[in-house]
């Protein structure tokens, strides 16, 4: 008979087992029940951790592109994902996009339709938008500015801004953000992420203005949890202009970053939907990635969702 002790041993290890087959179920090959049907679409929206080249081998030159195993794992979670549309932040320069490309590319991913949104400045955090349908228009948002007392602030990493066509009929709106990080700045992070938030927020509004049914889909790395001024700007503080699609993991947590400093799990990417968009919505088949090869390239996780193309009129 076995001891107590020795119980409890085979019972965490069928548990870690019962969980890496959880958690390992979308790799290799998506399950049926999530595979996106004919007259259906995908979106993703993942932060790579910074996707640059930065001195990561100490010799004072920022030339060393993100580990190839770690740029690896992140071609395999989205090749066992298949998403139609992938939004990612954190890309760094040109080069560093085009090794990404090629990698997706070796995976058998074809995206011809591409958005970069480059802004420059001291580390390359540039955000991108890559495609199997056209990219019907483009109008990134660059050029937003606020004041914090006497000083006037740029979105230091802008907006991208694209109409995205899966069918001849139909179309959608997509703008990709990743506001101001939670590090410390002498104006105030929080007040800036929420300022960058609110101008967000403008854009929306102005879309839903001229077409109140317009199809509208918000996502990327919002740096802040969903009771926070910040996403109560996104979403509209009086009139609820985006409704948050959260999407879950087969346990369902929803959880999209791990601070692996202080061994934390929270949720500040997301994926916003205006009531346009959220009609055509496949809750069944959004997701968290499960994925273990998530931890292996970066410090977030992807989210996906899944909508119908409405019939022709």
């Amino acid at each position: 008979m076995l001891s107590i002790r020795h119980r409890q041993v085979f019972t965490r290890a069928a548990l870690f087992l019962f969980l890496l087959t959880v958690f390992s179920s979308q790799a290799a090959q998506l399950p049926a029940h999530l595979k996106t049907a004919k007259d259906e679409f995908s979106v993703m929206t993942w932060n790579l951790m910074r996707y640059a080249h930065e001195d990561r081998d100490g010799d004072g030159q920022e030339d060393d592109l993100k580990p190839q195993k770690e740029c690896e794992a992140i071609f395999q979670v989205i090749a066992d994902e298949q998403p139609d549309i992938v939004a990612v932040q954190e890309m760094g320069n040109p080069d560093a996009f085009a090794h990404f490309t090629n990698g997706l590319t070796a995976k058998g991913l074809r995206y011809p339709h591409v958005e970069y949104l480059r802004r420059g400045g001291k580390q390359e955090i540039n955000m991108a938008v890559l495609s199997r349908f056209p990219i019907a228009a483009s109008q990134p948002i660059t050029n937003d500015t606020y004041s914090i007392g006497p000083a006037k602030l740029p979105v230091a990493r802008g907006f991208i801004n694209v109409d995205i066509q899966p069918a001849p009929h139909y179309r959608f709106k997509l703008i990709t953000a990743h506001l101001k990080a939670k590090v410390f700045h002498p104006l105030g992070q929080t007040e800036m992420r929420r300022n960058e938030a609110r101008l967000l927020n403008k854009h929306v509004r102005q879309s839903l203005r001229k077409k109140p049914n317009l199809p509208i889909l918000v996502v990327g790395d919002m740096n802040d949890t969903y009771n926070s001024a910040a996403l109560r700007e996104v979403i509209g503080k009086d009139t609820r202009h985006l409704f948050d699609i959260r999407p879950r993991d087969q346990l369902g947590t929803v959880w999209t970053y791990y601070g692996s400093g202080d061994d934390t799990y929270s949720r500040i990417d997301y994926m916003l939907a205006s009531r346009g968009m959220a009609q055509q919505l496949v809750k069944q088949k959004c997701r968290a990635s499960g994925n273990l090869l998530c931890r292996e390239g970066s410090d977030h996780r992807p989210l996906l969702s899944v909508f119908r193309i409405p019939s022709a009129p």
